[in-house]
């Protein structure tokens, strides 16, 4: 069992005196489940029900949240205490709405019970019209591994607490980035993170990664509308790891006769699903960062691993040394993208953006925004020297305010004064992070503000 580090978060949700039933998102097969009963030990009971393998009828046999629980109780042996905690678990809960629509009535009735319930989002978005009740709910998600929680399943709590901290020793550096690019390489999922682990081969993966896919298209024909939705959703499946950290358009993508509008419909279910997301720029320089949706988006895909094993690109880790040199930067890229998730989880943001200048004729294009209080930090994913640093150059010198900026790299932690190349000579701050850092970076602005 390795340690996740939503448990944490967990745990505040359960000492919090307000505490309202939890929706545990994330994609298929991130370990919801594993995480629910790992977190089950700390209570005095559990007690699991599985909406897709008949615990349905529960909620359909009884009209009050009262009856059900007291049916529960009798069922599996408990003593109706309320110093007792107990943690009720409903997985799948989507199979039956009836059941969603009482998570309300948990929380106005029965608030000593602990309610967790999850499910998949792909389910609920499509034909079964689900909705959970505002106000009543919380939400967390949860994502393939991070890095942090990778190198410490791999090399132990000393390890993952440097990174937390911030305090890797120069002497470590060349250590660490040897462990991020074989994270990269493996990705997140946590079978596949265990098989490596347990293993230390990387071809035992492949099994695992197109039994994941599998299943991803098997919850596509179980839960759309229609055939043709099928066909569509497959088709993205099976073509979106090749534009992964790629801006794309919606009309005939992956080389399809599909609609822009068919295409976006099903992306916005995949996305729904934790399987994808779409990343819409921005085209100002100051807070608030408001996506401009009417322009190309970028395309992330839930994980690295999948991503290198379905685009093909395996063997180019193992080629180069450097991960900018992997794929043309892309892999590089993407892998941030998927670090930057956990830490827009923890300061409870939904969206990822990236920067373009609003100008006709120019193509500067900063990979990454983090908006911090008033402003904004571009984030650019970039080697070499900083006269290379065109697109975030071109950032500072349209940027009124004082300009913090953020190179993630392979080098080591540094922060520099500089100025952008004249004839404009703006001065600006610019934090050199290498790759195993990005998962921290919320703690870096904090440190450099």
């Amino acid at each position: 069992m390795y340690k996740r580090e939503l448990i944490i978060q967990l745990r505040k949700w359960r000492d919090t005196a307000n505490r309202k039933p939890l929706v545990l998102r994330g994609a298929r097969q991130v370990g919801k489940t594993t995480l629910v009963r790992e977190f089950a030990a700390e209570f005095d009971a559990f007690v699991s029900l599985n909406l897709e393998k008949g615990d349905a009828e529960i909620f359909r046999k009884f009209n009050r949240v009262e009856e059900v629980w007291q049916y529960v109780c009798m069922k599996y042996h408990l003593t109706q205490s309320k110093n007792k905690k107990v943690l009720l678990f409903i997985d799948e809960i989507q199979e039956e709405p009836s059941a969603v629509a009482m998570l309300r009535y948990f929380y106005e009735d029965l608030p000593w019970v602990y309610v967790i319930a999850a499910g998949s989002r792909l389910q609920s978005s499509t034909n079964k019209h689900i909705s959970f009740p505002v106000g009543r709910v919380e939400y967390m998600t949860l994502r393939p591994f991070s890095f942090v929680e990778y190198i410490e399943a791999k090399e132990g709590a000393d390890w993952a607490d440097m990174l937390r901290n911030v305090a890797v020793p120069e002497i470590l550096h060349d250590d660490m980035m040897a462990a991020f690019n074989t994270y990269a390489l493996i990705g997140g999922m946590p079978e596949a993170v265990s098989e490596y682990i347990q293993t230390n081969d990387v071809e035992r993966l492949s099994r695992i990664f197109n039994s994941l896919l599998k299943g991803y298209n098997e919850d596509a024909e179980k839960f759309v509308k229609s055939d043709e939705q099928v066909k569509i959703l497959r088709h993205v499946l099976a073509t979106a790891w090749h534009s992964a950290a790629e801006t794309i358009t919606f009309d005939k993508f992956g080389n399809s006769g599909y609609s822009s509008t068919l295409i976006h419909d099903a992306m916005d279910v995949l996305e729904r699903a934790f399987l994808l997301s779409l990343d819409y720029p921005v085209t100002s320089t100051i807070a608030p960062a408001i996506p401009a949706k009417r322009r190309s988006p970028k395309l992330i895909m839930v994980d690295n691993g999948l991503t290198n094993f379905f685009a093909g690109i395996q063997l180019e880790y193992i080629q180069n040394k450097d991960l900018l040199d992997t794929w043309r930067g892309r892999a590089a890229e993407h892998i941030v993208a998927q670090e930057l998730r956990p830490v827009l989880d923890r300061q409870y943001r939904e969206n990822q953006y990236f920067w373009v200048r609003d100008k006709k004729g120019t193509t500067a294009e900063v990979d990454f925004i983090w908006q911090h209080g008033q402003n904004i930090i571009p984030i650019e994913v970039k080697a070499g020297t900083n006269a290379h640093l065109k697109s975030l150059h071109s950032f500072v010198n349209n940027c009124e305010q004082a300009v913090t900026a953020i190179r993630v790299w392979s080098g080591n932690y540094s922060v520099q004064e500089i100025k952008t190349p004249a004839p404009e000579n703006k001065p600006f701050r610019l934090i050199n992070i290498p790759f195993y850092y990005v998962g921290q970076l919320d703690r870096i602005v904090e440190m450099n503000w």
